[in-house]
């Protein structure tokens, strides 16, 4: 199943490398690529000016989208492995919602360099408190609900936020165009964005891949987890901590994606099984994979013109969405 995942993620960013609206043939495109590789020297034919177009653009886009798709669904996987909800995800947490108000925030009232240095603190910070805010809510009004009450809290909580983010654009209207652009996604933001994303990436993801085992443990109950010596407190705080990192980085630098998180990991379960130690890793190449593919789709179905990548991922999230909320009832019932 590994070796499945990793063909397709290599196959998914070999075709966004190969295919473009720029009208590079695919045959001249992989001859550059292999001149790229080390000890191989082959003459591609492409200009200059189209070499630069697929390494300042094309390659820095494929290698943005795999991050953050691999990133958001490592991060739903991670959320509904600690709250043991398969609904549970960054959107519905209310995670991106914390991270795109703070990172509004940002983007408005702060200018220059600052930008770079404070969007990814202020997205952390605004994720991290979506989903403590979201849990204390389900806590507070969920005695004896079910399994959904959760998601209705960060619904809640999401609608909130997004509320108060809509007020703070309406506050700079010469920045709405920019804010709207980056609330629908976008993963164009070349070789910068990778840089600033890569370190929070590899923290984030390798710390959930870590606590595979550990989630597996408290799958089974805390009282079972408490019996076998594992401290489910601090283990949820971690996996939480690390999945709200990786939701929060992705946010930072393409702005709202939303179902990855919960499309990827219950099209992993159904595959692979339930064990977190194989549906971590499995998300995160899978959502990669997945990613790469939607930003295919956004950047070549209205060729020239582009489709947020946010509307590709809402097509297929959306009925899936409706799909899993369906199964889960039954199984409640």
């Amino acid at each position: 199943m590994t070796a499945a995942a990793v063909g397709i993620l290599l196959a998914s960013m070999l075709a966004g490398l190969l295919v473009g609206a720029a009208g590079i043939g695919p045959a001249r495109v992989a001859l550059q690529l292999l001149d790229w590789l080390p000890f191989v020297s082959v003459d591609s034919g492409l200009a200059p000016v189209e070499q630069g177009l697929l390494f300042e653009l094309r390659l820095p886009r494929v290698l943005l989208a795999a991050i953050v798709g691999g990133l958001l669904a490592t991060a739903g996987a991670g959320y509904q492995g600690v709250f043991r909800n398969p609904l549970a995800d960054p959107y519905l947490l209310g995670a991106a919602a914390g991270a795109g108000l703070t990172t509004t925030v940002a983007i408005v009232f702060m200018k220059g360099d600052d930008q770079g240095l404070l969007i990814p603190a202020a997205a952390f910070a605004g994720a991290v408190g979506g989903v403590l805010l979201a849990y204390a809510l389900g806590n507070v009004a969920g005695r004896g609900g079910g399994t959904a009450t959760l998601v209705l809290a960060g619904v809640a909580v999401s609608s909130f936020l997004t509320a108060i983010q809509t007020f703070l654009q309406q506050l700079k209207v010469e920045e709405l165009q920019r804010v709207y652009s980056w609330i629908l996604g976008d993963v164009g933001g070349g070789w910068a964005q990778v840089t600033l994303v890569a370190p929070y990436a590899v923290v984030s993801v390798v710390i959930m891949l870590l606590h595979g085992r550990l989630l597996d443990v408290l799958s089974v109950g805390d009282d079972e987890a408490a019996s076998l010596g594992l401290n489910a407190t601090r283990v949820r705080l971690v996996v939480l901590l690390a999945a709200s990192l990786a939701t929060a980085a992705a946010v930072a630098v393409s702005g709202l994606i939303g179902f990855v998180g919960i499309v990827v990991p219950h099209v992993v379960r159904r595959l692979a099984g339930g064990s977190y130690r194989i549906v971590l890793p499995l998300s995160l190449m899978g959502g990669a994979a997945f990613l790469v593919l939607a930003d295919l789709i956004a950047r070549t179905v209205l060729s020239p013109a582009e489709l947020p990548i946010g509307v590709v991922t809402a097509f297929v999230g959306a009925p899936f969405f409706v799909a899993v909320l369906r199964v889960t009832r039954r199984v409640e019932t």
